[in-house]
């Protein structure tokens, strides 16, 4: 029997562990090494943000939605569902390797509402120019 995420110590190891197999993914590795020149402060700029979405505590600062169209657009545009499923499949297979219970379960759903909300966004920014 796995653990649930229990503080920030959990969402760290979870958050290392999933950026570990975006690095190396053929589809998103390149995207994400090209832009991120100091991964230990994005990972912990990133546990802040799921510590933040997780236990309702304020330490994120940051626009992950400007973040992305930031992205798309100095990759002509080019970031579509496939990358989002990708996205969405290592998170849940982190998830499921890692922990279990009631925050991993809410682990997942924010992470599926938060793709979906990101992926129509960037198109509606794509459309907005």
């Amino acid at each position: 029997m796995k653990n649930d995420i229990q503080n920030r110590a959990d969402v760290h190891l979870l958050v290392t562990t999933f950026y570990a197999k975006i690095r190396k993914d053929e589809v998103l590795g390149p995207i994400f090494n090209n832009r991120i020149q100091h991964w230990e402060a994005h990972l912990e700029h990133l546990t802040d943000f799921w510590e933040s979405s997780l236990f309702f505590v304020n330490k994120y600062k940051g626009n992950p939605l400007e973040k992305h169209i930031e992205v798309d657009a100095a990759i002509d545009n080019t970031i579509n569902e496939k990358h989002f499923g990708i996205w969405l499949n290592h998170w849940m297979q982190t998830l499921d390797a890692l922990f279990e219970g009631d925050k991993t379960n809410i682990a997942k759903n924010r992470a599926r509402k938060m793709g979906t909300f990101i992926y129509i966004k960037l198109f509606e920014a794509r459309t907005a120019k």
